[in-house]
């Protein structure tokens, strides 16, 4: 097999069109549809009511240049319009299998070499003049056919994987509101969120300075997942010990709820697991720790439902960044069965846990291996 050491710029190029005339048709991506680490897009918005003019051409990469950590790459299934805070990275045909480059693109080295190029404090950002001298190794045409075949059986599998989990979720909401939903509106059988917790507070501001390489763990916004248990989410950062002093962080517990305030969703939740450690969140999650009369495993499943989200979404502000207020947060309307009946719902939960979290190891090895691939072929 023949190697060479290419930059990216030798490959690729950054594909430069602006829309000048009607946006009508067009779909319109931003950074809020990139997910981090999926390399297909699956959302976007529809309609021209938007500021972006920035053109793509199906089969481009779209790579979110600003905080390039959080690993934001697919590809264009379509022309478009985009961000301006996306680059669009299009392939050099004669130098590079189009199909090859995605991967080339969405993988940790070059999301790494990414961080290092970029500039600003608050919202980093790289440029493509810095971005297309990322060197690699590319070998023939010959052996790039046969790689992208291979990453794309791959990626192929891991979507099937993710829609089983997601299927878990599914399962538990519909049993939800088979069981429940006949107690919204029924006064004697609800209660307001803030009335079913001991503590019902803010996390944390903690600047970019205050955080450090290890020590206690600060749960993200992006760590609150769409499950019921904390998710991996946004990459860990920490704060050292004499910090948490000086700012009287309040720490997280075990089986605490944590909420996001901010999308996507509004209002996502999930429970502290035991065994994390010492940790505290960010600002815009809100700690729920709840009363003995309230199960944290049947307050987070009530979250994935829509009698849930219909309540946030009639209560959230903003309008280009939706949030929620605590204040409004904490009155949303919640059912509140007897302990027995939720001790048999959340026996319910931890068995379809069980399952996903057999799924999501099994997707994990899976993503291993075809990092894997990636470096040893294209490092």
């Amino acid at each position: 097999m023949l190697m060479s050491k290419v930059f990216l710029g030798d490959v690729a190029v950054e594909h430069k069109e602006t829309c000048k005339g009607s946006k009508d048709g067009y779909p319109v991506v931003g950074l809020e549809h990139l997910v981090p680490e999926e390399i297909t897009l699956t959302t976007w918005d529809e309609g021209s009511d938007n500021t972006f003019t920035k053109m793509f051409r199906k089969g481009d990469v779209l790579f979110g240049r600003r905080r390039a950590y959080l690993k934001k790459a697919a590809v264009a299934p379509f022309d478009g319009i985009c961000s301006g805070d996306i680059t669009v990275i299009e392939a050099k045909p004669d130098r590079i299998l189009p199909e090859l480059l995605p991967f080339i693109i969405q993988n940790d080295a070059l999301f790494d070499f990414a961080v290092g190029k970029s500039a600003g404090s608050l919202s980093p950002r790289v440029k493509w003049e810095h971005l297309k001298n990322y060197e690699f190794e590319l070998p023939d045409m010959d052996k790039q056919k046969e790689l992208a075949e291979l990453l794309w059986a791959i990626d192929d599998t891991k979507k099937a994987y993710q829609k089983l989990i997601s299927a878990t979720d599914e399962l538990v909401k519909s049993r939800f509101m088979e069981q429940f939903a006949s107690y919204i509106g029924d006064e004697t059988k609800c209660s307001t969120i803030e009335n079913v917790c001991t503590l019902f507070a803010d996390g944390d501001w903690i600047e970019s300075k205050d955080q450090s390489d290890e020590g206690i763990r600060l749960i993200q916004t992006g760590n609150v997942g769409n499950g019921v248990y904390l998710d991996k989410g946004e990459r860990a950062r920490f704060i050292d010990e004499p910090t948490f002093d000086r700012l009287h962080c309040t720490e997280v517990l075990p089986n605490d709820i944590l909420i996001s305030r901010l999308p996507d969703p509004v209002g996502r939740a999930c429970v502290i697991p035991k065994g994390l450690g010492k940790a505290i969140t960010a600002v815009d999650c809100s700690i729920v720790r709840l009363k003995e009369m309230i199960l944290p495993e049947f307050f987070v499943a009530y979250t994935l439902t829509s009698l849930y989200a219909s309540q946030i979404g009639t209560s959230v502000t903003g309008s280009t960044r939706k949030r929620i207020s605590r204040k409004n947060l904490g009155q949303v309307i919640f059912p509140v069965p007897s302990l027995d009946i939720q001790q048999q719902f959340a026996s319910f939960v931890r068995q379809i846990d069980k399952s996903k979290f057999e799924l999501e190891q099994a997707l994990s090895e899976l993503t291993a291996t075809y990092k894997r691939i990636i470096a040893e072929n294209l490092g």
